[in-house]
């Protein structure tokens, strides 16, 4: 009977602080920005004998994106679509080069509100979305050394139509 109360004040304990953390899931993938897309897929294939998984533009993004599949991380390399996109900026100001990490969360929403709820600097304070999936980005990259954070919920489905 004791160890059955004990098991309770834990479990209640556990649920009670859930809020106070953002539960990331996993690394779901790493986006390198590029100059060129065809560039990469020859390599990745001559070199590793890799195909993509898929390859799609995002115009709300303003990028043309490959993406690998290894285990469980998706390798994506983005070139830009136009010359005012962000994937452009960066490459104009740092080159070619891990541009963000991006980490599965269960409810992306919720994980947005604890973190303005720590007073932490959101790009998004609302969820985007693509192709089926929520995501979001967090801090500038100054704020965590040079690498943006993007949050995301949800499975990514190329057959979705972008939103």
């Amino acid at each position: 009977m004791t160890l059955i109360f004990f098991l309770c004040i834990l479990y209640t304990v556990y649920i009670l602080s859930c809020g106070e953390t953002v539960k990331i899931e996993k690394i779901d993938h790493l986006c390198f920005a590029v100059q060129s897309i065809e560039e990469v897929k020859k390599k990745y294939l001559d070199h590793f004998g890799l195909f993509p998984a898929f390859e799609y533009v995002a115009d709300s993004e303003k990028i043309h994106v490959v993406r690998y599949v290894i285990g469980d991380v998706g390798i994506e390399f983005m070139e830009p679509t136009s010359e005012d996109s962000e994937v452009a900026k960066f490459l104009s100001k740092k080159g070619e080069g891990l541009y963000l990490i991006a980490y599965k969360v269960d409810n992306l929403k919720n994980a947005l509100h604890e973190l303005m709820s720590k007073n932490v600097k959101l790009i998004d304070k609302e969820p985007r979305e693509l192709f089926g999936t929520k995501y979001a980005f967090i801090h500038h990259p100054r704020e965590l050394h040079g690498v943006l954070i993007e949050l995301v919920e949800g499975e990514f489905d190329i057959g979705k139509q972008e939103e």
